[in-house]
């Protein structure tokens, strides 16, 4: 089995995305991820001579470097420009350039306005400083999809001479996401037939949506290096997403990387916390819906045999698979389940419990495990689950000029607790009450992660609000549901139900 080269744009190409812009601390945070938990080969985390900000970010990621022997795994993406990149390279600690020169006539003519002659003896000269100042080089073929199209002579010549240099490794950019499978295949193939004793890295764009299938080509034909971003980050649709390739090249062409396969939902969703970008529900191994199967026949192929798996088992992943509730669930996605929850029912309640999931995915509910005991306590008007935790009154009181504040008096097995709260707002107010009852009670309460509040399209002022809360505990997450006309009694509905779950795994 050979080995990829993983190189990570995220904080270089990744931060291109509109609307994204990493902090100093959160440029170290995620670079650290990627090396100390991915483990991808290298990372490039930013361009030379953009902003004073981004100089202290690399700054400050090249002293964390150095100091853990990471610093040859960091790469920043410089200019052909006398020496001005790499000196701001050099002062701020890196030692690897990421070079970016015109890999097409188009690009060279049109934006240059030079010869490939005096082009490659820039670049000559720009690899000669950073001999100079102990900077190791790599180098960009900028647009070097249209130059292997309309301009292969070229690509041949700049290849061919700057080979004779100390460039380390030769960087091939669909910099416009032009390309399909095929077309890369044979390109790639070209120059390592031509240059055998080159290292070729290539970098796509995902303009049609073939960024992840492209890239699978490239190592097809035996590219030596792939550049990724976390969930596909980058300019305009964005680049080869990590998560996405590494299965692909494990799998299906054998290939070995140094990636972690268990970290991949991990750092996927700390770039989607710190981007603000969310992560499709649909995307392949980090999206929410991706390891649940929702129709009825496949969670009873599952029950018989397991027979709708596949090799992209949610455990490689560490995520576990679901089975979802809605109006195309049978049978045997409500018993997959009630045997979560440690619920069983006999024929004829299932099919009352079933009839109503089914009632309710018909008006486009949204229906988790953690929903399940209440539909069964309301279905069948019996006490399955008893609720054991129940707030009795709140009051929540927000002045102009002044913090929320709230009261709340909570019943837990009969006993009754009230606490008064300030909060930065009414449902922050809550909680911060909750919290200190339940400090009292010795018990801890889920961390919150995701909050989203909705209502329906078109809703007016007295819409119905659904709140969707999302906690994490150290054995995993899970979701409540609360719905009202208001949305802080929404978000209090939802906490509450949180609050059974947790007492009943205490008990």
């Amino acid at each position: 089995m050979r080995t990829i080269e993983i190189m990570d744009t995220t904080l270089r190409d990744g931060e291109q995305t509109n609307g994204v812009a990493f902090t100093e601390k959160e440029k170290l945070v995620i670079a650290k991820q990627l090396l100390t938990e991915v483990k991808v080969s290298r990372i490039e985390i930013a361009s030379a001579r953009v902003s004073s900000g981004e100089y202290n970010s690399v700054k400050r990621i090249m002293a964390w470097a150095k100091e853990n022997e990471y610093i040859d795994k960091i790469e920043v993406l410089g200019f052909i420009d006398n020496g001005l990149s790499l000196q701001w390279i050099h002062d701020a600690g890196g030692k690897w350039i990421n070079f970016l020169c015109k890999g097409s006539i188009r690009q060279l003519e049109g934006q240059l306005k030079k010869t490939p002659k005096e082009h490659i003896a820039n670049i000559i000269e720009n690899v000669k400083i950073a001999e100079s100042l102990g900077i190791s080089a790599n180098i960009y073929l900028e647009d070097w999809s249209n130059g292997m199209r309309h301009s292969p002579e070229y690509i041949d010549q700049l290849i061919t001479e700057l080979s004779k240099t100390s460039i380390k490794r030769f960087m091939l950019p669909d910099t416009l996401g032009i390309l399909y499978p095929k077309e890369v295949y044979v390109f790639v193939k070209q120059l390592i037939q031509k240059f055998p004793h080159i290292h070729f890295d290539f970098h796509a764009h995902n303009d049609y949506d073939l960024a992840v299938a492209n890239s699978n080509a490239a190592a097809s034909a035996g590219i030596h290096g792939i550049h990724t971003s976390v969930n596909g980050l980058g300019e305009r649709t964005g680049n080869t997403a990590l998560s996405s390739i590494i299965p692909c090249l494990h799998d299906h062409l054998q290939i070995q990387t140094t990636v972690q396969e268990m970290q991949l939902n991990k750092i996927s969703k700390l770039v989607e916390t710190i981007s603000g970008i969310r992560v499709g529900a649909n995307m392949p191994i980090i999206g929410s819906n991706v390891f649940t199967q929702t129709a009825g026949v496949h969670a009873d192929g599952d029950k018989k045999g397991n027979l709708y798996f596949n090799d992209l088992m949610p455990e490689r992943f560490g995520r576990v698979r679901k089975y979802a509730l809605g109006k195309t669930s049978g049978k045997a996605n409500i018993e997959k389940n009630l045997q979560e929850l440690g619920l069983e029912l006999d024929h004829d309640e299932m099919v009352l419990v079933t009839q109503k999931v089914v009632e309710l995915g018909d008006k486009k509910e949204s229906i988790t495990t953690e929903d399940l005991p209440y539909i069964v306590r309301e279905v069948l008007g019996t006490m399955h689950q008893e609720e054991k935790v129940s707030i009795d009154n709140y009051y929540v009181c927000h002045a102009k000029g002044l913090k929320p504040v709230a009261t709340i008096c909570l019943r837990v097995n009969g006993q009754t607790y009230e606490e008064t709260c300030p909060g930065d707002g009414q449902y922050d107010a809550v909680m911060n009450a909750l919290k200190k009852i339940y400090s009292h009670l010795k018990v801890n309460i889920p961390r919150l992660t995701d909050y989203i509040v909705t209502i329906p399209p078109g809703g007016k002022t007295d819409a119905l609000v659904e709140s969707i809360i999302t906690w994490e505990t150290d054995s995993g997450s899970f979701k409540t549901r609360g719905l009202d006309s208001d949305q802080t009694a929404a978000a209090i509905k939802a906490t509450v139900r949180m609050l059974n779950i947790i007492h009943d795994k205490e008990e």
